[in-house]
């Protein structure tokens, strides 16, 4: 069995719009407005031009995908790397084809090329796996909001990567830190 990690590129975007929607099914059920949970074929070639969007190859075939995130709209919570839109081909869910993925972008692409101590994803409260799924993944809840989107409440979760890095950059942040922990609490109250 061959793996290869890589950017996506252009001539992917058929098979992502596959993998991504047949992946997103869950969310479109709860009626999450999620962008991922209706892609198409603009959608995904929009996600490859505008962002990094990684994929794992097996044996010449994508199972997986995710993003990261290259714009700013995260970034009045954290200036952390985010990733989203990660999906994995449904014939290979329960597999650890997509945390093999994700743990490569982790620490080949945010602790390595971009030396960022730690990163960030979102997930809505209402998903009955997800959250469980990313903590079990070494991602902890930082902050819940709500995007007025109609998804209800969204958590922000953060995995470190680097702890000797993260414990420089928690000095250098630790008002924007401490901010985040009393919102965080006035919106679990």
């Amino acid at each position: 069995m061959s793996e290869v990690y890589r950017l996506a590129t252009i001539e992917d975007v058929e098979r992502l719009v596959y993998v991504t929607y047949e992946a997103y099914v869950t969310i479109r059920e709860l009626d999450l407005k999620w962008p991922a949970a209706h892609a198409d074929y603009a959608l995904i070639e929009n996600n490859i031009i505008k962002n990094e969007c990684y994929v794992l190859e097996v044996d010449g075939e994508i199972k997986a995908t995710v993003t990261l995130n290259k714009g700013n709209e995260i970034k009045f919570i954290t200036d952390l790397p985010f990733v989203m839109w990660f999906a994995v081909d449904p014939a290979c869910q329960g597999t650890g084809i997509g945390g093999k993925l994700l743990t490569w972008v982790e620490e080949t692409i945010i602790r390595d090329k971009l030396g960022a101590p730690a990163l960030t994803l979102a997930t809505a409260e209402k998903h009955p796996w997800l959250l469980p799924m990313y903590e079990r993944k070494g991602y902890a809840r930082i902050k819940a909001f709500d995007s007025e989107k109609g998804d209800g409440v969204m958590h922000l979760l953060r995995k470190v990567v680097n702890p000797a890095a993260f414990e420089i950059y928690l000095q250098e942040h630790e008002q924007q830190i401490d901010n985040e922990e009393r919102d965080n609490h006035t919106v679990s109250q």
